[in-house]
């Protein structure tokens, strides 16, 4: 990648790029309005018109820790240890990532959002900033370091519920402090908690009456444009990531835009229908066993927040409608961040990046939320780039992963990639190269605590198929999306299929990169 230089009012802009990596939390890969769907993202559906988008995208796990320690180490997920939820990232491991690699190369490293790194207590000096007993003991000014970035305007989880509440300071960060300013004492909290109804019959969603402009996407929002109008004039190049907690759920999108999308025209899925008999034994054993948490409230709330119960059609056209209101919330946001480059005159030197952690089911299969049943609602990615050299209206289908971040920006910082890390650089592909990968991979260690099973689930998908072999009891899916699209039919065991099954087994074992010896402890 070429390093290149703009004058403007004749004054040398940084000739190394800026970099800016948005991310949304729980986001399917397909709910963006250039996928076709009835749902109004114009601002993403613009960036993927001047851009270029991945159609084959996947998460390296299906879950928020794993997955985005994997964003920022471009390690898979039984490399840099974080094997599942509530398994701290190691912050010599963080601290290696592209964040401070890249801030030793002289750019401005900064996070705005949800990080969901862990509460390791040696983060800082003064704890974790993610846990919520450790972070009644940081300053109320504290803003960073942590993990590799500089500048850390963060929230902890930033989605609540009874038993996880908005910390009240001064417990908390920047944002728990400017969430409880507002209002009359506890009227944010409240208010969020309020339908303003007609309260729907789908579980976990409401009209929640919290003001938009007390809502956790405008504050996310309101700090990347406080971050960029302050590096307008910056001689240095920046890289931040700016990471929206929504539209995970619970699903309480607030007005207006939970009205945008009404549940009798959303499009909900096609395959709204439970089948366990005819998949593999841990589907059914995931959604029924007994989560066996460490802690009381940590089995209540895997049982009672991460488990979602059969709704009736109605029931998901509701939640859909507001899942979609969430994502249009933060489209908004990310239309005012282009706009703000476009006025600061960074957009020429900016590579732009949306994606998400991962996917939600939303439906499919019956199922919702997130689970160990990779299916594509919840492996799959959204991922759109725009930027200098990158081609517009462009769809590359080659698999890739969000672990290839990291190569990809120490390629765009002219660093060299560590020998160490997984990650493949998608800089040739965004310079309009035609590149060929074969394969991505996702990886998920999963502890009993959360659906009462262990499982160590190895997925490998291609353009056209995807496996997942469970290693422990030797049981997988097959299945061949060129044929079968919406995954109704697993062919692990149908003979028709041994060829296609032998050769993304072997893909299995060919992983590559060092699998830690001693996985850190699992915390819940």
């Amino acid at each position: 990648v070429t390093a290149f230089q703009i004058i403007k009012g004749g004054k040398a802009i940084a000739d190394k790029p800026n970099i800016l990596l948005i991310t949304s939390d729980q986001h399917r890969w397909d709910c963006y309005g250039f996928e076709g769907r009835n749902i109004k993202t114009p601002h993403l559906d613009s960036l993927a018109a001047n851009g270029t988008r991945f159609s084959n995208a996947i998460t390296p796990n299906l879950v928020c820790q794993p997955a985005r320690a994997s964003i920022l180490t471009g390690m898979l997920p039984l490399t840099h240890g974080v094997y599942d939820n509530h398994v701290s990232l190691d912050p010599a491991v963080g601290e290696a990532g592209w964040a401070r690699g890249l801030a030793n190369a002289g750019y401005n490293s900064a996070f705005i959002g949800k990080p969901h790194f862990g509460v390791n207590p040696n983060n800082t000096p003064y704890g974790a900033p993610e846990s919520r007993s450790d972070s009644a003991a940081f300053p109320d000014d504290w803003a960073g370091p942590y993990m590799g970035f500089d500048l850390a305007k963060i929230m902890i989880l930033g989605h609540w519920h009874d038993l996880l509440p908005c910390e009240e300071p001064p417990r908390g960060q920047t944002f728990e402090r400017w969430f409880w300013g507002h209002g009359k004492p506890g009227e944010a909290w409240r208010l969020w908690a309020e339908d303003a109804g007609p309260t729907p019959e789908a579980a976990q969603t409401w009209f929640s009456k919290l003001p938009a402009e007390w809502h956790s996407t405008t504050w996310v929002t309101e700090c990347t444009l406080d971050f960029l109008g302050q590096h307008a004039d910056e001689a240095e190049p920046f890289c931040a990531w700016v990471s929206y907690p929504d539209p995970h759920h619970p699903f309480d999108c607030p007005e207006p835009w939970s009205r945008l999308h009404h549940e009798d025209d959303v499009d909900i899925s096609r395959t709204h229908e439970r089948d366990l008999d005819k998949r593999p034994w841990w589907h059914r054993a995931a959604l029924e066993n007994t989560p066996q948490a460490k802690h009381e409230y940590e089995r209540i709330l895997r049982q009672e927040y991460s488990r979602i119960a059969p709704q009736t059609d109605r029931q998901l056209a509701q939640m859909t409608a507001n899942y979609y209101g969430q994502i249009a919330f933060i489209d908004h946001g990310v239309g005012q961040i282009l706009q703000k480059l476009e006025e600061t005159g960074l957009a020429d030197n900016t590579y732009v990046v949306f994606t998400s952690d991962h996917g939600d089911f939303m439906g499919d299969h019956g199922l919702y939320l997130k689970g160990p049943t990779p299916y594509d609602g919840a492996l799959k990615l959204g991922m759109i780039v725009k930027g200098p050299g990158v081609p517009a209206d462009r769809v590359v289908a080659e698999p890739v992963s969000s672990v290839d971040f990291a190569a990809t920006f120490y390629d765009w910082a002219g660093q060299e990639t560590p020998d160490n890390i997984q990650s493949e650089s998608l800089a040739g592909m965004l310079a309009g190269h035609e590149e060929a990968r074969h394969v991505a991979y996702s990886e998920w260690h999963q502890q009993s605590s959360r659906t009462g099973v262990e499982l160590n689930l190895r997925t490998v998908r291609t353009k056209t198929a995807k496996l997942t072999l469970e290693l422990i009891s030797g049981e997988g899916e097959l299945y061949n999306l060129l044929d079968d699209p919406d995954e109704m039919v697993n062919r692990f065991n149908d003979p028709g299929a041994a060829a296609l099954k032998k050769e993304l087994t072997d893909m299995i074992r060919a992983r590559p990169g060092s699998i830690m010896e001693e996985m850190p402890e699992h915390e819940a």
